[in-house]
């Protein structure tokens, strides 16, 4: 029984209208998809964009009145000051209450009280060469869940200097347990060095301290010192404008660089790499260890901050980063990060004239002396190494000889600066691309016209769905087999591989005019495409050739070793896992895509052109130059283009088959590292919230730019195309 013709044409439009909607939402998920990945990457990478900022002022209660050093726990609950009486106090935070005091120096002259708070040092001298120092611990215990500092105060230890009539004029001390060193500039033009060496014997449990003072003469008078960490090196800047360093080690030849005006201040940053130099005209300088073309690390100025508008006086480095404050007499505060050279903040005071500025060990809180107390702000300082020139601009790191786009997340230590160039990722990207195209492009494209217009049609039914299977093939097999298995074999014979790219191209010729010559009994009757098999048959034996040769070639042309040939010829390094190998492996991944969208692109175009063309003369390949293909460009276009994004987004081939490393060269012989890949890498050890954390969402974030605007790029031209075309 056969249904009503109107009720089945109702079934009709309401399934059609049903798969239209279900279409639809299917379309709008997506571009919901889309929006909602592009939203999520913005909010994860706003917080790089936010600026620093500091809390409102908070005075301490009990705080000392003039004080000349801050320094403060770990965990901001206890404050040690040392006034300009020469005494040292621990006060509670909390409660402003006194836990501790102690003097250090009777009559203590107030503008050479120091406090070092990367050793926990509070630092007391006068004039006639008396110094004493202590220092602060801030133990901890806990009574159950409640954590409790209990801060104390060292013993006081002494040196006392013979200046013979002469004053002290400034110094620094660095100690710890192994020791102290100690630097003063006197009056008469003499720099004293003097080393405090303890050992204790493991034996006897017997310590013993043992005191080496060296003096020698500089040109100039030096008005401000300081040593590094490690008490590796000394520097003094000199009124007449000369930036003085040595080895504490070898402290009688000290090496000049120029200083643009007299310094007020100078500090070592974390890690002990980079001086801080702050100028009475409220410049500051960077100055760092740079390996020069000689070999040697000459002292180097590298930048300049904004300055302040007047003399700076004071440097706290933080004890976290390469961020420091600085400050001038009249009150005027600024953060700065050293490596990307910029300010992050500056403000004013609120205590009337500075005396000191204490940084937090965590860097969460400054602590400001004045005429007015002591006050406390909160600092903000989520991401000092953000911004658009620390991801994409030109940097001088330490250590470095030049300023250079740099990826180094992590290092061994606390002090690593990390350099966080995403300029190598977007390089490695590129070029990782750019391989891969030109081995697939070529051949996805040729293999694609000859499968759909030259091939016999029973041979098409057999290849095509061999290299649509070839697509189906994970991306990590393609990595290993690359890694593992390609890489060393390329490296044993790349000779014979080059020899294929001359070589192979000739042979093709030469199969085709051979199958041409060949007599008209021999080649008539037999099935359109067998020339395939003379074909492979020749490509086959070449390349078997011109592998088996590949010792000869290398050692007739290369001189018997193809990566000393490049190193001694070409500067270029031949690492075994580079991006001939990486091309390779990707290539295979995309050529399947090519030659399959670009052979239904050009199975698509309507028959009666051809037949057409073919009627009026044209031979078979004029057909294809000149009907098929321009017919066919937009399809073959977005095939290429897919292709493209395939390439740009893949990731496991280039973790497994290229040494991943971010290097800034477009060399095919060595690795190289793309977006996808570093966020794949980095992305498991990167602290939650932190700076790597969301510079790897920045990553991806360019990278979603990248392939969005490729896309589009790439469908606009393809919808020209088909438009003049379609008009043609």
């Amino acid at each position: 029984m056969t249904q009503p013709r109107g009720r089945t044409s109702a079934r009709r439009l309401w399934a059609e209208r049903g798969a239209a909607r279900l279409v639809g939402a299917g379309g709008l998920a997506v571009v919901a998809s889309l929006a909602g990945i592009l939203v999520f990457l913005l909010v994860e990478v706003a917080p790089l964009l936010g600026s620093s900022t500091l809390g409102a002022p908070s005075p301490l209660a009990g705080g000392e009145v003039g004080a000349r050093a801050l320094l403060v726990d770990p965990h901001r609950t206890h404050l040690a000051e040392l006034g300009e009486d020469g005494f040292a106090r621990l006060t509670e935070l909390e409660t402003g209450r006194e836990r501790a005091r102690r003097r250090l120096l009777d009559g203590a002259d107030p503008s050479l009280l120091r406090g070092v708070p990367e050793d926990r040092l509070l630092i007391a001298a006068d004039r006639a060469g008396r110094v004493r120092w202590l220092r602060v611990d801030w133990p901890l215990r806990y009574e159950g869940r409640e954590r409790v500092v209990e801060p104390r105060l060292s013993g006081v230890e002494a040196l006392d200097l013979e200046l013979s009539g002469s004053e002290l004029l400034d110094y620094a001390l660095r100690a710890d347990p192994d020791g102290a060193s100690w630097v003063g500039a006197l009056s008469s033009g003499e720099v004293a060095v003097v080393s405090i060496e303890t050992r204790t014997n493991a034996f006897s449990g017997e310590t013993r301290r043992q005191t080496t003072e060296t003096r020698f003469e500089v040109d100039g008078r030096i008005g401000r010192i300081a040593i590094g960490p490690e008490r590796r090196y000394a520097y003094a800047a000199t009124l007449e404008g000369e930036l003085l360093s040595w080895a504490l080690d070898r402290p009688s030849a000290p090496e000049r660089v120029e200083l643009p005006g007299r310094a007020g201040a100078l500090a070592p940053l974390l890690g002990g790499r980079s001086l801080i130099a702050g100028l009475a005209d409220g410049r500051l300088i960077q100055y760092f260890r740079a390996p020069g073309p000689d070999g040697g690390t000459p002292l180097t100025r590298i930048r300049e901050f904004p300055g302040l508008s007047g003399p700076v006086f004071a440097i706290a480095p933080s004890q976290r980063d390469r961020s420091f404050f600085a400050a001038d007499r009249g009150g005027e505060i600024a953060l700065f990060h050293s490596t990307t050279g910029q300010r992050l903040w500056s403000g004013r005071a609120p205590s009337g004239e500075l005396f000191a500025l204490g940084l937090a060990p965590r860097a969460n809180a400054l602590y400001v002396a004045g005429s007015a107390g002591t006050a406390a702000l909160e600092v903000h300082n989520p991401h000092p190494e953000a911004g658009g020139g620390g991801f994409f601009g030109r940097i001088w790191y330490e250590d470095y000889p030049r300023p250079e786009y740099v990826w180094q997340s992590t290092g061994g230590s606390d002090e690593f600066e990390p350099k966080l160039s995403l300029v190598p990722l977007l390089v490695g990207t590129l070029k990782g691309t750019l391989y891969t195209l030109l081995l697939s492009v070529p051949l996805g494209l040729l293999g694609a016209i000859y499968v759909s217009q030259f091939m016999h049609p029973n041979l098409q039914g057999v290849v095509k769905p061999t290299v649509e299977i070839m697509a189906s093939l994970p991306s990590v097999v393609l990595g290993f087999v690359a890694g593992l298995w390609l890489a060393p074999r390329l490296e044993a014979f790349l000779p014979g591989m080059l020899a294929m790219l001359f070589v192979l191209p000739a042979l093709s010729i030469a199969a085709g005019s051979l199958w041409r010559a060949l007599p008209a009994r021999w080649t008539h009757g037999r099935h359109e495409g067998s020339e395939l098999v003379l074909y492979l048959a020749v490509l086959v034996l070449g390349a078997a050739v011109c592998l088996e040769l590949s010792p000869s070639v290398e050692r007739a042309v290369f001189g018997g070793s193809v990566s000393t040939w490049l190193r001694e010829t070409t500067g270029l390094v031949y690492d075994q896992r580079n991006a001939i190998v990486a091309g390779i492996a990707m290539g295979f991944a995309v050529i399947p895509i090519i030659l399959s969208l670009a052979d239904d692109a050009l199975s698509n175009v309507p028959p009666d052109l051809s037949a057409g063309s073919l009627a009026l003369g044209a031979t078979r390949w004029q057909t294809v130059a000149r009907i098929v293909l321009p017919a066919a460009s937009p399809g073959i276009f977005a095939a290429v283009m897919i292709g493209l994004g395939r390439a740009v987004g893949e990731t496991m081939i280039v973790l497994m088959a290229t040494g991943n490393t971010p290097l800034l060269d477009w060399s095919a012989f060595n690795g190289f590292r793309t977006l996808s890949a570093n966020i794949a890498v980095e992305i498991p050890e990167a602290p939650r919230g932190g700076t790597l954390y969301r510079t790897l969402f920045l990553a991806a974030l360019v990278l979603f730019a990248l392939t969005f605007t490729l896309n589009t790029a790439a469908e606009l031209v393809r919808e020209r195309l088909r438009r003049r075309f379609a008009d043609d």
